[in-house]
């Protein structure tokens, strides 16, 4: 057992220096590096979802064997990490950083931070339970430099990322899991409408029938975007109309 420490311990130690023994990967398979295992995860989780990872699929996807894996990362719980911050890298357009529109970066920011997840769904599930990797971190602190900027008072920056955190996970979530076909809305809808003396707002509504969930994300953007619009502008509007 002392001998199988010292190996395990020996490995880790050379891993970690980047002095990678070579691995014997069959001849049809390019080299086994993180890059791959990374990228093959994710590939893996979109098929599959959270559920359908685990070291033996995900080795069988590289043609490796499962222990040759762990020359790279430390267990599945490290391949989930490296597979959600892989996908939540942000590449915004060179004007971003020091850009006067600071409303149209964050919802940018935003619309593409919702976008990224809508394409890879088992991230949006995944976040909430994860350690926060540099690429996540690297989105919200632009973002919090971003309202900072435009006059969000240090006081309200915390409550301010979270309230935008909060609406983008949920409109992510609820789109990536209301999954009624247009004959199930429908039928949703006219049973609705035989009990419109119980609901007579979200029957005139037509609530059941609306799918335009890009549009409403923007819609409601806007309307927290509203709320963090720096003060003294509307102070100042105020005085001069009162003039």
């Amino acid at each position: 057992m002392a001998a199988k420490r010292s190996g395990a311990q020996s490995k880790r130690s050379q891993r970690k220096n980047g002095k990678l023994p070579s691995v014997q990967e069959p001849r049809s398979e390019p080299p086994l590096s993180l890059e791959r295992i990374v990228a093959t995860a994710v590939e893996l989780l979109d098929a599959q979802g959270i559920d359908g990872l685990t070291m033996r699929r995900l080795a069988d996807r590289l043609g490796a064997g499962a222990m040759s894996l762990y020359w790279h990362v430390d267990n599945k719980e490290e391949v989930f990490d490296l597979a959600l911050d892989s996908v939540l890298e942000y590449r915004g357009p060179p004007h971003l950083i020091g850009s006067q529109d600071w409303r149209g970066d964050v919802v940018h920011m935003l619309e593409d931070w919702r976008a990224t997840m809508l394409r890879h769904p088992w991230s949006a599930s995944l976040l909430p339970r994860r350690a926060l990797g540099p690429n996540i971190l690297g989105r919200l602190e632009l973002l919090s430099t971003t309202l900072h900027g435009a006059g969000v008072a240090d006081a309200d920056l915390n409550v301010a990322i979270w309230s935008l955190w909060n609406y983008v996970m949920g409109a992510t979530i609820t789109r990536a899991n209301f999954d009624l076909s247009d004959d199930d809305r429908a039928a949703a809808q006219q049973r609705l409408a035989h009990l419109s003396e119980h609901y007579p707002t979200i029957e005139r509504s037509r609530l059941l029938l609306d799918s335009d969930w890009d549009g409403a994300f923007r819609k409601g953007l806007d309307f927290l975007l509203d709320g963090l619009a720096p003060t003294a502008p509307r102070v100042q509007l105020d005085a001069l109309k009162s003039l």
